[in-house]
């Protein structure tokens, strides 16, 4: 049996020219309503919020599209995975052109760490355009590594 959530209401105020912005956005874009329009906007911004806290655990991914032409990028971003296998659950490449690849690696952990690591992706020399997704939410428990042998 599904439990729902408490459902509360609010009293909103804003600019007429808002509200008719807002209803042409919620026709769109296919809302059932405004109030869930408004629910959609509350979370997407609570979760940006948490990606600016920095130990706070979070999921995501690291989008890059880079030129593979470039010699050792590919390495280097394998390596990186690699450096950081307890954050880097999984990646996908896809071959755009004759130079391009899109990558999508999958991350979980602190959002502090989870930036410095796709910014270190994004700098490299030859990657065209990156960006990190962060989300509030994580991957259920995965089994960790063994410890590493000295």
């Amino acid at each position: 049996m599904m439990s729902k959530e408490k459902v509360c209401r609010i009293s909103i105020s804003m600019p007429e020219a808002l509200l008719d912005e807002l209803d042409e956005m919620v026709g769109k874009r296919g809302f059932d309503s405004r109030s869930q329009a408004i629910c959609d906007m509350i979370n997407l911004q609570i979760n940006e919020h948490r990606t600016q806290q920095g130990d706070t655990v979070m999921t995501g991914t690291v989008n890059l599209v880079y030129n593979h032409s470039i010699p050792g990028l590919q390495k280097r971003l394998h390596d990186l995975q690699f450096e950081y296998i307890d954050e880097v659950i999984s990646s996908l490449n896809v071959n755009l052109t004759h130079t391009n690849t899109l990558s999508v690696i999958l991350v979980q952990g602190p959002a502090n760490r989870l930036n410095m690591i796709a910014d270190q992706m994004i700098t490299l020399r030859g990657v065209v355009c990156g960006r990190l997704l962060l989300n509030a939410e994580i991957i259920p428990p995965i089994h960790p590594l063994p410890p590493k042998q000295k």
